[in-house]
C-alpha cells in the first residue's frame, strides 16, 4: 500500500470508529431539553452569506415578552449547539434547544434582566448548512453573519454580545477580530487564539493535533434528532467532501502556511476596540495559554477585562462535581457579577467596572492589576550553561524520566521572589539533522530538591546545523520562596505535553540565555478567593533534581532585589 492510500486508509477507519460511536443511541428514556419558565423559544434559518447555505438558530426570548419589544442579545455560535447532542452522547430522540449554557442563563438571570439568547450552530454543525473550516473563512463569515442578523432583528436593541467558552469563546474572538457592525462586547472563556497553536507549539505537534481535527469531522457529520423538522434536517445535511480536506490541511506543521494565516486571530484584532472579558488559566492543558497574553496586550481599546488564574479548562463560575468548591477558588458570584456587570455597561449602558486584570498566584492569592504583567516587571538575562542533550523524546517535566538534559541553577534566593510574566529562552543550537526539537522549562526547585513546573515551550529546529531561536515560553505568576533555587532546563522533549518526532541524535546547546520576569514591588492587598483544584494538582507533580545535579549546574542566574 502506497503512503498516501495509507493515510487515507487510517483516514476512513477512524472517521468510520468516530461515527460508529456518536451515532449509537444513549441508553435511558428519551432526553428532552428542559422547558425553561423563563423563556419562549422558537427557531430560524439564516442566509450564511455565500448563496448556498443557511445557519441555524435557537432563540429564547424572555417569557411573556412581546414580539415588538426590543432587548438587547446575547449570542452564542458554536459546533456545540446540536439538538442532537455535541459535547454528550449522541441521542436521535433529544429535542432542543441545547442547554449548552443552561448555567449561564440560570445563574445570571439573564433572560429574567431583559436579555434575549440567542444560539446559532457554525456551518456543519446541527441544523446549519456546509462544512466546518477550523476557524476559517467560512466560520469567521458564519460568526459576523449571526451577530448582524442578531442586531438587525425587529425585537433587537442592535446590540449583541458573543459569549462561550473553548471553540465558542474562539467563535466571539472572530467577531471581535472581524467587528460586525453591532457587536458590543465579547465574552470568552479559555478560547483559541490561532487554529494552528491549539495543534501545534512552534512546529511541536500537541497530542490533540491527531484526534481532535477527526472528532470535529465527526461531529459535522452527526444528523439531528427525529424529533427535528425537516428543514433542520435539510439544512444541516453533511458535506462530506470536505472532511478529508480539513484533516490534511491541518496536518501542516508550517505557522506561515496561507491556511493557517487565515486562522490566526491575534494579527486582525489588533484594531478591534471592541471590548473583552477574558479568562485564561495558567495550567491549561487544553485551550494553552501561549498566545493568550499577547492576543489581550495587544487589543487597542480600553474597557477589557480579565481572569488569569491556576485553573484549567473551566467556565469562570464552574464548581467541583461534589459542589463544594469553585474551580477558581473564588466565588461563584463573583464571576457571575462581573460578567454581568461587564455585559450590562456595553449593552444597557448601565455603570462598569474598572478595565484590567484579576490575577491570581501560585499561593492562590487573587489580586488587580491595571496590566498583566505589570508596569513594574523587571525582565532580568541570565546566561546558561552550555551542553548538548540527546533528541530521543524520552524527557518529561514530571516523575521518574524529568529532568534530562543540560541544567542550569541558581544559587539559592536569600529572599523571596516574585516571577511574574512569560520567560523568554533564547539559544544558539547545532543540530546533525533536520527537525529536531528545543524544550526549554524554568523549575522552581526547593531545599531538598524537589522541582515544581513554573513554565515550559518548545521549538522545531527544522535545518541541520546552527541555529538561533528565540522561545517564549507561558506566562505565570509565581513566587519563589527564600532558599528556593530557579532552575532551567533545556530538552529535547517534554512527551507528557508534546507529542515529539525525536531525531536520535545530539543537539549541541552553543550559547543560551533566559530572560525572567520578576514583579520590583510587593503586593499585599489581596481579592477573596484562595486555592484551586488544579493548582494542588500541579504542586503535587514533581522532579527530583540530585545534588550532584545541583553541585555541577549552578550558573549565573540573576535573581531580583528584594520587593520593594
Amino acid at each position: 500500500m502506497t503512503p498516501l492510500r495509507a493515510t487515507r486508509s487510517l483516514l476512513l477507519t477512524c472517521l468510520v470508529s468516530l461515527l460508529t460511536a456518536l451515532l449509537v443511541p444513549a441508553s435511558g428514556s428519551p432526553a428532552r431539553a428542559a422547558e425553561r419558565a423563563d423563556a419562549q423559544h422558537s427557531e430560524a434559518y439564516i442566509p450564511a452569506g455565500d448563496g448556498i447555505s443557511t445557519l441555524h438558530a435557537d432563540i429564547l426570548r424572555p417569557a411573556g415578552i412581546a414580539d415588538d419589544v426590543k432587548t438587547p442579545v446575547i449570542l452564542t455560535v458554536s459546533p456545540y449547539t446540536s439538538h442532537s447532542g455535541e459535547t454528550a452522547p449522541f441521542d436521535p430522540t433529544a429535542e432542543g434547544p441545547s442547554e449548552r449554557f443552561y448555567d449561564f442563563l440560570d445563574l445570571t438571570g439573564a433572560l429574567e434582566r431583559g436579555y434575549t439568547y440567542v444560539m446559532v450552530d457554525l456551518p456543519g454543525f446541527g441544523g446549519s448548512g456546509s462544512c466546518n473550516d477550523w476557524g476559517g473563512a467560512r466560520e469567521q463569515g458564519a460568526v459576523v453573519t449571526a451577530v448582524e442578523w442578531a442586531a438587525s432583528q425587529p425585537w433587537s436593541t442592535g446590540k449583541v454580545a458573543l459569549l462561550g467558552k473553548s471553540y465558542d469563546a474562539w467563535t466571539g474572538l472572530m467577531g471581535l477580530a472581524n467587528k460586525p457592525k453591532g457587536l458590543a462586547a465579547v465574552v470568552a472563556m479559555e478560547p483559541v487564539f490561532s487554529g494552528y497553536r491549539y495543534l501545534y507549539n512552534n512546529g511541536v505537534r500537541f497530542t490533540n493535533s491527531l484526534a481532535t481535527p477527526l472528532l470535529f469531522q465527526a461531529s459535522d457529520a452527526t444528523p439531528g434528532t427525529i424529533n427535528d423538522t425537516p428543514d433542520y434536517h435539510v439544512s444541516g445535511l453533511p458535506q462530506l467532501y470536505c472532511y478529508g480536506i480539513n484533516y490534511a490541511m491541518q496536518q501542516i506543521d508550517d505557522p506561515d502556511d496561507p491556511f493557517w494565516v487565515e486562522r490566526d486571530l491575534l494579527p486582525p484584532s489588533r484594531t478591534s476596540r471592541v471590548p473583552l472579558f477574558l479568562t485564561q488559566g495558567f495550567l491549561e492543558a487544553n485551550t494553552k495559554p501561549d498566545a493568550a497574553f499577547d492576543f489581550f496586550n495587544h487589543l487597542p481599546g480600553k474597557d477589557n477585562q480579565a481572569w488569569f488564574g491556576q485553573f484549567d479548562h473551566v467556565r469562570g463560575w464552574e464548581q467541583t462535581t461534589d459542589g463544594k468548591r469553585t474551580q477558581t477558588g473564588r466565588p461563584v458570584q463573583a464571576f457571575v457579577d462581573a460578567v454581568m456587570t461587564f455585559l450590562d455597561h456595553h449593552l444597557l449602558g448601565t455603570p462598569g467596572a474598572k478595565p484590567g486584570v484579576d490575577v491570581q498566584d501560585s499561593l492562590g492569592r487573587w489580586r488587580w492589576e491595571r496590566s498583566w504583567p505589570a508596569p513594574d516587571t523587571r525582565m532580568l538575562q541570565s546566561p546558561l550553561l552550555t551542553g548538548s542533550y540527546a533528541d530521543d523524546g524520552s524527557n518529561d517535566a514530571f516523575g521518574d524520566a524529568a529532568g534530562n538534559g543540560v541544567w542550569t541553577v541558581s544559587k539559592p534566593l536569600t529572599h523571596r521572589a516574585w516571577l511574574s510574566g512569560e520567560p523568554v529562552l533564547t539559544a544558539s543550537l547545532t543540530t546533525t539533522a533536520p527537525r529536531a526539537n528545543l524544550v526549554g522549562m524554568v523549575y522552581d526547585i526547593d531545599p531538598s530538591g524537589q522541582a515544581r513546573l513554573i513554565s515550559r515551550g518548545t521549538e522545531l529546529l527544522r535545518t541541520a546545523g546552527s541555529t538561533e531561536v528565540r522561545l517564549p515560553l507561558y506566562g505565570q505568576d509565581w513566587v519563589l520562596a527564600k532558599g528556593h533555587r530557579i532552575g532551567v532546563l533545556l530538552s529535547g522533549a517534554d512527551a507528557s505535553w508534546w507529542l515529539h518526532l525525536p531525531t536520535m541524535t545530539d543537539v549541541v546547546v552553543d550559547s543560551a540565555r533566559i530572560a525572567l520576569p520578576f514583579l520590583s514591588r510587593d503586593r499585599t492587598r489581596f481579592l477573596q478567593g484562595g486555592s484551586t483544584p488544579r493548582l494542588e494538582e500541579h504542586l503535587a507533580q514533581t522532579a527530583t533534581v540530585s545534588p550532584e545535579t545541583i553541585a555541577a549546574s549552578t550558573g549565573a542566574i540573576r535573581t531580583p532585589g528584594r520587593l520593594r
